[in-house]
């Protein structure tokens, strides 16, 4: 991990989102309550809109914002390639653009998220190392949260991309806070069981990859999907697929979970009563499943970094995202990552070389 800074630049995309200017620039005045030291936004979007909306959250003309006008936006239901090609004067290209010029160091956005992904690999590039960009999220569990990799953003990976998002994921987690500085986060492998041959052809050849890649990852083997919040592993990697079905199944349930509790709850006076006495245990329990804290999920692999939020993000979710971003920035995330990846490109030059000589020596 490289050394810890406290500056950051970050351009939001203020319009792209279901609830508008007001939820996001509400939420980035809440972020910037939150977190100290050398931050700077740049509010990207209808300028009228933005300070309107910042005159009312008591953040007119604090120098830590700056305003970027742009006049188009980018809607949830607008194809990707044709948004980027017809509205390149929307909030979503130009936070892009802003990062590209090396005017922010990441970008936040709760918008069309094919778009944020299109135009984020075409513009911003990946890594040297890395083929396909992942989407990486914090997943709350009693005890110790843990990473996902791939949450959507390559339905249809190869076993190179799987090794990737292993890097990726790991270096995540310890920004994140999962692991202590110095430790290297525990990887397991999604599966429909943990044998060696079970899964797809693609978790096999993936975990035969990361089986031989220990000395960059802590690869702890298959996993199933009982063992995602049972188990110890840091991080969870899978492809951008089974990753989106996962985490929108765990959405689902939560929120299923929670409807059907508040049901039983004010079904009569007396379970009111008792609910009414229970309050405390369940802020406890609120207290450590903080979903709004861990709601931005960061586009990994990119040059510039990317945090995408939930189109229907609330303003305590905008600043958990917007957090997110920050401490990404701040704990220099993709220096990180690309000490990593140097890391396994000399383990595939020795490879190389050793495999030259031999054939040599047996001509």
């Amino acid at each position: 991990m490289g050394e810890i800074s406290s500056k950051a630049c970050i351009a939001v995309d203020v319009m792209g989102s279901d609830r508008g200017a007001g939820a996001i620039i509400a939420g980035v005045c809440q972020a910037l309550k939150e977190n100290k030291g050398d931050i700077k936004i740049i509010a990207v979007g209808d300028e009228g809109e933005i300070k309107e909306n910042l005159r009312l959250h008591g953040f007119y003309k604090d120098s830590r914002i700056e305003i970027h006008h742009a006049s188009q936006v980018i809607e949830m239901s607008e194809k990707p390639i044709q948004a980027m090609r017809s509205k390149k004067d929307s909030s979503m290209m130009r936070a892009i653009d802003l990062a590209k010029i090396g005017a922010a160091d990441a970008i936040l956005s709760c918008g069309n998220t094919g778009a944020l992904m299109a135009a984020g690999t075409i513009k911003l590039r990946t890594m040297a190392g890395i083929e396909r960009p992942a989407l990486g999220a914090v997943i709350p569990r009693d005890g110790k949260n843990f990473i996902l990799v791939d949450v959507g953003a390559n339905p249809d990976p190869r076993p190179t991309n799987m090794l990737d998002n292993a890097i990726l994921g790991a270096n995540y987690a310890r920004v994140a806070g999962i692991v202590e500085e110095g430790k290297m986060p525990k990887v397991g492998l999604l599966s429909n069981g943990t044998e060696d041959g079970k899964g797809n052809m693609l978790t096999q050849n993936a975990h035969i990859l990361l089986n031989n890649s220990k000395n960059v990852v802590n690869y702890a083997g298959l996993i199933e999907g009982f063992q995602v919040f049972q188990g110890d592993c840091d991080v969870i990697i899978c492809d951008g697929f089974t990753g989106n079905v996962l985490l929108k199944t765990l959405e689902g349930i939560m929120k299923m979970l929670k409807g059907m509790l508040k049901e039983e709850l004010t079904s009569n006076i007396l379970r009111k009563f008792g609910a009414l006495l229970s309050m405390g245990a369940f802020q406890g329990v609120k207290n450590r499943l903080p979903v709004e804290k861990f709601s931005g999920a960061p586009l990994l692999g990119l040059n510039k970094l990317i945090v995408k939020g939930h189109g229907s993000s609330d303003q305590a979710q905008v600043a958990g995202a917007l957090g997110i971003a920050i401490k990404c920035v701040r704990r220099r995330l993709n220096e990180s990552i690309e000490k990593d990846l140097a890391k396994i490109q000399l383990e595939a030059e020795k490879k190389k070389a050793v495999e030259s000589e031999t054939r040599n020596e047996n001509e």
